[in-house]
């Protein structure tokens, strides 16, 4: 859909424009979601503790906290396109914090089991996030402002690891047994991103011109009846560059979160730190999201208005052969000092990489855009569920070779460098019409005519 008055500069400080406005609130929200989902992540050793669970189980609630998160984002993506991001991210958040609340009062591995594949539910709000930046800014910007708004919501996975102890530490000041902390931080979660909803309806619309329910009736968006035939999931899924693009996103979102879930283990296990210190060095490696997104969003960017819509593939597909064999040099490191360094360009190729998938998206087509981000968005998780599949294979099979379990996770992660390299090639066959490249050309020629004055 063409919608008139998007931003075409990403000015943080004009709180007054609903484009920046929505933009911080979106990515406010997005935060706390990914802080919520990997909440529990820095309790788990009192968890295991507290519900007798075994190594297994810890590895099948790792994948449950991604799993549902697929069907989620393919749901949401078309939800959007009918109803608008305003009303999908308010819904989402209300109904999202309640397994949020519910896990602190889970009494065995089932339970526990069970709503972590609800509460991977809210990592569909990273397809909302998408839907509703690209609807809010001009082509020449557009990249930029989803790698950002997303890339900061994804510091929540890392936050997590410093706030849920802090947060545990003031309940347990309170009063609280510190067996029960992580029940109540994980409470405490849950009620944040249910007043996040609330605002989320009062303070945000869906585009500039205003929302979707408004603009159908002037005639501006055309009805569900008026663009079922143009637009919508179907047509979205019939698109091969879509499900390319869910590969890539498998190939970069995924194993940063494959990363969050089981780099504090290995890192313990391959060079002997304690806990907290790896907790710190995963922290460390989410919070590059700071920046590294963005500096893949404002690359595609770049690469878009000096050589088009072909121009963001080809920065796509480099950036993601380089994650590949960066993820597969780390696995076979043993040297710590150099495995940090090579872990820290391995965290900047991967959220580069995220930030470049979503320079892309927008222009896959702009009539579905919310089902092309839900597509791809579900590419993210599934990749993640394949990777913790092959982890925990990976691991059964280094236990009964004798050998130790970050034996396991390191072969994981050399096979899944080739994969990577796979799908960053794969990437080149993402095409597009001399009618859409000259089309978004003159967009993106107007978008920054209006940004200089």
């Amino acid at each position: 859909m063409d919608i008139q008055g998007k931003a075409t500069k990403l000015k943080l400080t004009d709180f007054s424009s609903p484009q920046i406005k929505t933009f911080w609130i979106t990515s406010i929200a997005f935060f706390m979601c990914f802080f919520s989902w990997f909440g529990i992540v820095p309790f788990m050793p009192q968890v295991m503790k507290d519900l007798s669970l075994t190594p297994q189980q810890k590895y099948n609630s790792i994948i449950a906290a991604v799993s549902g998160t697929i069907f989620a984002r393919l749901l949401l993506g078309k939800l959007c396109d009918k109803f608008g991001p305003r009303l999908c991210y308010t819904w989402m958040l209300i109904l999202g914090s309640l397994p949020v609340i519910g896990i602190a009062f889970v009494q065995n591995y089932e339970q526990f089991l069970f709503c972590r594949i609800l509460i991977g539910f809210i990592g569909a709000s990273f397809v909302i996030t998408q839907v509703h930046t690209s609807l809010m800014f001009a082509p020449n910007c557009v990249g930029t402002a989803n790698a950002t708004s997303a890339g900061w919501g994804n510091l929540g996975g890392g936050a997590n690891r410093l706030g849920m102890p802090i947060i545990a530490g003031i309940v347990i000041a309170c009063g609280v047994a510190e067996a029960e902390a992580w029940r109540w931080s994980m409470g405490v979660a849950g009620v944040s991103c249910f007043i996040m909803g609330i605002v989320y309806f009062f303070f945000t619309q869906d585009t500039p011109e205003g929302n979707f329910k408004e603009l159908k009736a002037a005639g501006k968006i055309k009805t569900d009846k008026e663009s079922k035939k143009e637009s919508g999931f179907l047509t979205a899924a019939k698109d091969y560059r879509s499900w390319i693009l869910f590969l890539v996103y498998a190939g970069c979102f995924g194993i940063e979160l494959t990363v969050y879930g089981i780099m504090d283990d290995y890192l313990q296990a391959q060079f002997d730190l304690s806990r907290a210190a790896a907790g710190t060095m995963v922290a460390c490696f989410a919070l590059m999201n700071i920046f590294a997104r963005t500096l893949g969003g404002v690359c595609g960017d770049k690469f878009g208005i000096k050589k088009g819509l072909k121009g963001r593939v080809q920065f796509l597909t480099m950036i993601m052969v380089v994650e590949g064999i960066i993820l597969a040099c780390f696995s076979q490191i043993t040297y710590f000092p150099l495995a940090i360094v090579v872990l820290i360009l391995f965290s900047l190729s991967v959220q580069m990489a995220e930030g470049a998938t979503f320079t892309v998206v927008p222009f896959i087509n702009k009539k579905c855009v919310g089902s092309v981000s839900g597509i791809v968005g579900a590419g993210g998780n599934a990749g993640a569920v394949l990777a913790g599949l092959l982890l925990k294979s990976q691991n059964q099979a280094a236990t009964a070779a004798g050998q130790t379990e970050a034996a396991g996770i390191s072969n994981s992660f050399l096979i899944l460098g080739g994969l990577i390299v796979f799908a960053g090639i794969a990437t080149a066959l993402v095409r597009f019409s001399a009618a859409d490249e000259a089309k978004v050309a003159e967009e993106t020629k107007k978008s920054l005519e209006a940004a200089t004055v």
